[in-house]
């Protein structure tokens, strides 16, 4: 019977799935309102990567409700997870595991090349592919290597916390500034919009971003280690 209702099961998934797939279409042609948001980030905010200016600008709300909800996530994280510290901890009467060579050898190469990664990534988020939640979680993925290669490896959880917060804080007052100087929350034009397409450009899109970095590869990091605790 069990073994059935299993077969029915993944009959039933793949009815679903052969449906989605049958009706897929290319889409030829971008939307109206696609094109119109193409046509109004660049001129509006100068910013290349329209994804960016939106989320950061447009959907302002938005994102400081996802913001709020990573926070929420560590906090919880670290309530249920939060006990005695036992990182590079062996169990009773067991060597330490260390890591492999491959691992130990490959994360002093890799993981200065994945941190500045990191970096570019939130710092170019305006002009390219990336903004800080993408190169936060690349940052993330640079502390999860190095306590893999390095299991005795302690993360400072108060300072982890601290800067996540002052990066909180200081996203929320930009937005402040937004509202007296500018059209709304969040509006970047704070900030001159500067010339386009160059690094110092879109008005405060780039400083939103840099917050939004420093807190999610602060607040993936803490998460990371507490799982590893």
């Amino acid at each position: 019977m069990k073994t059935a209702f299993s077969l029915f099961a993944v009959l039933l998934f793949g009815m679903v799935f052969a449906g989605i797939v049958g009706s897929y279409a290319e889409r030829e042609s971008v939307s109206v309102l696609a094109e119109q948001y193409l046509a109004m980030v660049p001129r509006d905010l100068g910013a290349p990567n329209v994804v960016t200016g939106i989320l950061i600008t447009y959907r302002g709300f938005d994102t400081l409700g996802e913001v709020a909800v990573l926070f929420m996530v560590a906090a919880g994280v670290g309530v249920l997870l939060g006990g005695k510290d036992t990182a590079g901890a062996a169990a009773p009467g067991m060597e330490p595991r260390r890591p492999s060579e491959l691992v130990g050898n490959g994360a002093e190469i890799i993981l200065p090349l994945i941190f500045l990664f990191g970096a570019y990534v939130i710092k170019n988020g305006h002009l390219s592919a990336g903004g800080g939640f993408q190169g936060g979680a690349v940052v993330a993925s640079g502390t999860m290597l190095l306590m893999l290669a390095l299991p005795a490896t302690k993360l400072n959880h108060g300072f982890l916390g601290v800067t996540e917060s002052l990066a909180g804080v200081v996203y929320v007052g930009i937005g402040i500034l937004g509202l007296i100087f500018a059209a709304g929350f969040l509006d970047s034009h704070i900030l001159p919009l500067g010339e386009f397409g160059t690094l110092v450009s879109a008005g405060a899109i780039p400083v939103i971003s840099a917050l939004l970095g420093v807190k999610v590869g602060a607040e993936l990091s803490v998460i990371i280690d507490r799982f590893r605790n």
